[in-house]
């Protein structure tokens, strides 16, 4: 049987998904790792505690969830910033975590000065629909 490497988006998945839960004893459902150009985007789906869910139900406990998160992921992101350079071999230059309390979703964006919009389907994309190679469409 050989031996498989995963991918450096499997590892920084790995990692982002450790991280959480180590942060906040709640492992993500899945995690999603999109890298282009400068900017990684990790989506952690499924992040929310149940706690955390029933406390974002009106707008008052939506917005404590959302600051504890950005709050615990400006506290103790360097870990991760280093996993991510030990993995990728490049460093990360800022970062920032935004929660979708709706959802459960966790961005962390680590990005070069540029602005991020995420944007979560409300259904997979078929395989092979993508149109083509290019990800960036000048202006």
């Amino acid at each position: 049987m050989s031996d498989l490497t995963p991918s450096i988006a499997e590892q920084v998945a790995k990692v982002a998904s450790d991280f959480q839960q180590q942060r906040t004893g709640h492992t993500p459902r899945a995690v999603t790792v999109v890298l282009s150009k400068d900017t990684l985007v990790i989506t952690l789906h499924g992040a929310l505690s149940p706690a955390e869910q029933a406390l974002a139900v009106n707008p008052e406990g939506a917005a404590k969830v959302q600051e504890f998160h950005r709050q615990l992921f400006a506290s103790s992101s360097e870990s991760l910033r280093r996993e991510i350079r030990r993995i990728t071999g490049l460093e990360v230059r800022e970062a920032t975590a935004e929660v979708e309390t709706s959802t459960g979703i966790v961005v962390h964006a680590f990005t070069s000065g540029t602005m991020v919009q995420v944007f979560q389907m409300k259904e997979n994309l078929p395989p092979g629909s993508w149109s083509g190679p290019q990800s960036e469409v000048p202006t």
